[in-house]
């Protein structure tokens, strides 16, 4: 590889330093939220709620948090204000990954171990034989009866899901499946005669010695997961590749977040990141959520033919990772339609709707990354396979706003460590910029 080809790679280590910083912060939704709300909050964005007026400026930034797993930041154009429309970007917080069944206490042979369930659509051969710590929310009770919650994060692998050797099963290589309810049970530690543990108990422990000044009477609930203590790092001969765990799809909040704080002001520009998405969006404050409708509504004038005129006047863009053509599963694409590493975000198009792309709005993207001077690609599911779909038909179906879906593309999505291209992320970021700073219509005349 030429000495400008190496240069060039290495001119974006800035840029990644500073995501691979937000993946080994963001462990779970919750802390992903956490360090996005530290984040806005260190850029001068102030906090609004749902129990309490707005009183929104021209210049204002804001920020709002349901649940501590989703999130939406905005800013209120000195140019244009909400009501002449919204350039918004949209990505989810949560991965697929192993959480902590309610009850999780087993004893197996001496060995103590938590019960698991999988959530989303895990890839579950890779979680063997990997140093895993644990993460997540607990809600508690103090001295004086209150509930509180409190974020926890053990950072030590504390764990290991060890797999069966091959002399025990020597078809592995050949034939293997997994029983998610009994396969793969993380082995915490070896239990001492008679000894039994209580997790909740253990937890306690963890709180007080993670935040000393926490007043914890019991613990009463948590959600915890699983996750790979192996950090993100930028591999690879060339330092070609990024790799994480939870590149699907914190690296598009990561990529959106530095977009909106980069971004001029002069528009009304909005962020929205929702937990749920790998379960469907359905929830309080997933995508088919009432979230981001109750916001902009709160964002728009008075009147139902106002807030209506508004969202024609906007335009979302779905962030997420898009498929990279494997050079050993080749013929899993489309061969017009298998995007490289490297080589340019991806829009993503669907004949059925999986995705809500239109040329409309892939033709506003194209033309934004050409005046970045940034390539596209394109990517189309083969004609005789599933596709799978995002946060943008769904958003595009419950509000009615013209949306386009791309990512960056992607090896090993949903496996506990996934690649992506070293340039990708932020060639994208560069575009969302350029997006949230366009002064022209968002749409055709």
């Amino acid at each position: 590889m030429t000495d400008t080809h190496t240069e060039s790679f290495n001119s974006f280590n800035s840029f990644n330093t500073g995501l691979c910083e937000f993946l080994a912060r963001s462990v779970t939704p919750f802390h992903a939220v956490a360090e996005m709300t530290r984040r806005l909050q260190a850029a001068g964005f102030e906090v609004v709620t749902d129990d309490k007026p707005w009183s929104l400026k021209a210049g204002g930034r804001y920020y709002i948090t349901r649940n501590g797993s989703s999130i939406i930041a905005f800013t209120v154009g000195t140019e244009t204000a909400p009501a002449q429309g919204l350039r918004m970007v949209g990505a989810h917080t949560d991965s697929p990954c192993l959480m902590v069944k309610p009850t999780p206490e087993l004893a197996s042979k001496g060995y103590f171990q938590l019960g698991v369930q999988v959530y989303g659509g895990a890839l579950l051969n890779p979680w063997f034989d990997r140093d895993l710590s644990l993460a997540g929310r607990v809600s508690y009770e103090d001295a004086g009866g209150a509930l509180r919650n409190a974020l926890i994060d053990y950072r030590d692998a504390i764990a290991t899901i060890p797999s069966l050797a091959i002399h025990l099963d020597r078809e592995v290589n050949q034939n293997r499946s997994i029983n998610p309810q009994t396969d793969i049970v993380p082995v915490l530690c070896q239990l001492q005669g008679k000894d039994k543990r209580d997790f909740r108990q253990m937890l306690r422990e963890q709180l007080l010695k993670e935040q000393p000044d926490l007043d914890v009477a019991q613990v009463l609930d948590f959600e915890l997961c699983f996750y790979d203590t192996q950090p993100p790092a930028v591999i690879g001969l060339e330092r070609e590749f990024l790799a994480s765990a939870r590149l699907d799809n914190l690296l598009s909040c990561y990529v959106g977040l530095q977009a909106l704080l980069e971004s001029d002001g002069s528009h009304s520009a909005l962020l929205v990141c929702n937990d749920h998405e790998e379960v469907g969006s359905l929830s309080a404050i997933g995508a088919q959520g009432p979230f981001l409708k109750s916001v902009l509504r709160r964002m728009a004038p008075a009147g139902e033919g106002d807030y209506a005129a508004m969202i024609d006047r906007s335009m979302m863009i779905s962030a997420d990772n898009a498929h990279g053509v494997h050079p050993n599963f080749a013929d899993k694409h489309d061969n017009n339609h298998g995007p490289l590493l490297n080589a340019g975000p991806v829009l993503k198009i669907n004949a059925n709707q999986r995705y809500a792309s239109n040329s409309e709005t892939t033709a506003l993207f194209r033309q934004l990354a050409a005046a970045q001077g940034v390539p596209v690609q394109s990517f189309v599911v083969r004609a005789d396979m599933a596709c799978g779909s995002t946060i943008g038909p769904i958003t595009a179906g419950e509000l009615g706003v013209r949306t386009l879906d791309i990512g960056v593309p992607t090896f090993g999505m949903h496996s506990p460590r996934e690649l992506a291209g070293s340039q990708d992320a932020a060639n994208l970021q560069g575009i969302l910029a350029r997006y949230f700073n366009h002064p022209g219509p968002l749409s055709a005349r």
